[in-house]
């Protein structure tokens, strides 16, 4: 059985090269705070299996705080480094995203 609280149990970061595809209007919670939602997609050869394999997908992305008020900025089909945690998209939902805690633009 696995420790809970071990930090095997409890990590959970990702780190991604993607290209902002789409991005939806920024918004503001009551409390305030600037929330953005966007689409990023990622294109990769990966080795599975000795082999390689291309990998090709499309991944929600929530953006929080600062970080959402500068990637609200950015133009369609940047490159960025994004990292951050994967967590439901909405409390309760069934969606998963990565919650992107910071970003870096790629110079292409």
């Amino acid at each position: 059985m696995v420790d809970l609280m071990s930090p095997a149990a409890v990590a959970n970061r990702l780190e991604i090269d993607a290209v902002l595809c789409e991005r939806d209007a920024l918004r503001f919670t009551p409390a305030g705070i600037a929330m953005l939602t966007a689409s990023v997609r990622h294109e990769s050869r990966q080795m599975e299996a000795s082999r390689a394999r291309s990998v090709e997908f499309e991944l929600q992305a929530v953006f929080a705080g600062a970080v959402a008020e500068r990637a609200d900025r950015l133009p369609l089909g940047r490159a960025l480094h994004l990292a951050g945690f994967i967590a439901l998209r909405r409390r309760g939902g069934k969606v998963v995203a990565l919650h992107v805690n910071e970003f870096l633009e790629i110079d292409s």
